[in-house]
């Protein structure tokens, strides 16, 4: 194990952020962590909940007392925040980030900072709540939860393993991939779900008899529906971000709804009964393999 990081730079000090910070001084990984942000007042709630030890406002500040930087904020400003800290970041100082699409984040740092590439080591932890902002972090979110890492070609492979190890300290389990890979794999478990919430209660929400609708919704409605609670900015980004590989599986989602309709509507028993087997089996592999 190694003596950990000196100063930590959150920029970005949401749930994912504001826990990561946790973690690490649950751990006594940190000596001192600097917040950076826009909200003043979710910032002064960071300073009194103790997770971070100073905050600004501007991410060059942040940034140049750094030695590690982690980017934690919507992708749709990675681009410039990259911008502002390629000049301010000192020399031996890491960045890597929590972006659920990869290849967005490695694109905005090559056309805003291509110098900082051989330091970025782009990550991605799988877990998180339907809950926002500093408040709703946890010192054990990431605790036995995945995060996959995805080193680019001019890594060095000890500044990986400082990133790996960054993590491991917070309980996670960490793996490796390539960027396309990961945008791939994310497309399908879990930015497609978090579509198909949204759609189904964005198209529920528009019926006459909305009200009645969610009054009488069970469980399992409010299950699968609560990550449509997420943050639709943080979303939207993603959305765009990897929509090369989420546009053919939202494609491919439709056409099996397409082809289920077709099912009911014939009223075709046996093709019900082999898809619902096959959806059931399938499920209890993963249940079990877990």
């Amino acid at each position: 194990m190694s003596v950990g990081i000196g100063t930590l730079a959150v920029i970005g000090v949401g749930l994912i952020g504001g826990s990561l910070a946790r973690a690490l001084r649950a751990a006594d990984y940190v000596d001192e962590v600097i917040g950076c942000g826009r909200s003043k007042a979710n910032l002064d709630e960071a300073l009194a909940l103790g997770v971070i030890d100073r905050y600004t406002h501007d991410a060059a500040a942040a940034a140049a007392d750094a030695d590690v930087v982690f980017l934690a904020m919507p992708l749709g400003a990675m681009r410039e925040t990259f911008a502002a800290i390629r000049n301010a970041l000192p020399a031996h100082a890491l960045v890597t980030d929590a972006g659920s699409a990869k290849g967005s984040v490695v694109a905005d740092c090559q056309a805003a900072a291509p110098a900082l590439l051989p330091r970025l080591i782009p990550g991605h932890p799988i877990a998180g709540t339907e809950k926002n902002g500093v408040a709703a972090s946890l010192a054990d979110l990431y605790r036995g939860r995945r995060v996959i890492l995805t080193p680019l070609e001019g890594n060095d492979p000890e500044a990986v393993a400082r990133v790996r190890e960054m993590w491991q300290v917070c309980g996670a389990d960490v793996s490796e991939m390539s960027v396309a890979h990961h945008d791939e794999v994310l497309a399908a478990t879990s930015h497609l779900p978090h579509m198909l919430a949204f759609g189904l209660v964005d198209m529920l929400a528009r019926l006459k008899a909305n009200d009645e609708v969610f009054r009488y919704a069970a469980g399992g409605f409010r299950d699968f529906t609560r990550i449509a609670s997420s943050n639709p900015v943080m979303w939207r980004d993603i959305c765009i971000a990897n929509r090369k590989a989420l546009g053919p599986m939202l494609a491919g989602f439709a056409e099996e709804m397409n082809e289920l309709a077709l099912r009911i509507d014939s009223a075709d028993a046996d093709a019900l009964l082999a898809i619902f087997e096959r959806a059931k089996a399938a499920r209890d592999r993963y249940v079990d393999g877990l």
